[in-house]
């Protein structure tokens, strides 16, 4: 049976975008893509609600050896989250962790700089958040920066992605004020399995996509200056 739900990213977030109407052309309303995987989603959502798009940055802390294995994650301004059940079953568990987020906070640190080119993050202060990633498996990566959101003054956090874990998308219903998975499959085994190209994203795609939105966005709110 073929479990393929999307082509790409790009088709994917214009799906998503379509559960997410209500949101459209709102002054208050920003959207953050988890890169790197989920800025091409993100950004297909920020263009159909003619809102502005950033990103949030947030690292899987994955074990050594087993990356895709997810001990937790960690996000902007210092915030790390644990897989407890995960955790609880590894030796030595607070010395893994250490070292797997000394590395993990470098790339971070890289990955700040490079996306915004030393440009201070987007004001969050008062907003509506649409956290976007591709795909939600465990959560790990998107608890992180849920978390590290309700500790910048964000009133309402949405958590949206084209594809989840049944149970993961109804955790998120007790940890945010929306949730918006397009499709949660019984079956769900591997965000992977819902693409058919599900290629990595790669730092310069991301660098042009938030170049493109900021572009489309000045260029959007000049032409709404015209017509006033």
């Amino acid at each position: 049976m073929n479990m393929r739900a999307f082509s790409n990213r790009a088709e994917a977030g214009q799906l998503l975008a379509e559960q997410l109407l209500k949101y459209a052309g709102r002054s208050d309303v920003i959207v953050l893509g988890l890169p790197r995987g989920g800025v091409p989603v993100a950004f297909q959502v920020a263009q159909r609600l003619r809102v502005p798009l950033d990103v949030f940055i947030v690292r899987k802390l994955g074990m050594p050896g087993f990356e895709e294995l997810a001990i937790g994650a960690i996000a902007s301004g210092g915030v790390r989250v644990l897989n407890e059940d995960v955790a609880r079953s590894l030796p030595n568990v607070d010395e893994i962790v250490d070292a797997v987020t000394a590395r993990e906070t470098g790339e971070l640190q890289r990955r700040e700089q490079s996306y915004r080119d030393g440009r201070p993050g987007p004001e969050l202060s008062g907003k509506t958040v649409i956290l976007v990633d591709d795909g939600l498996a465990t959560g790990a990566t998107m608890r992180a920066a849920v978390k590290a959101l309700r500790q910048r003054d964000v009133p309402k956090i949405v958590v949206a992605a084209p594809v989840g874990a049944p149970e993961t998308c109804r955790e998120f219903e007790d940890e945010v004020d929306e949730i918006v998975c397009a499709m949660a499959p019984e079956y769900f085994q591997a965000v992977g399995q819902y693409y058919d190209d599900f290629s990595q994203t790669s730092d310069d795609e991301v660098r042009e996509l938030l170049a493109r939105a900021a572009q489309n966005r000045s260029a959007e709110t000049g032409q709404d200056r015209h017509n006033d």
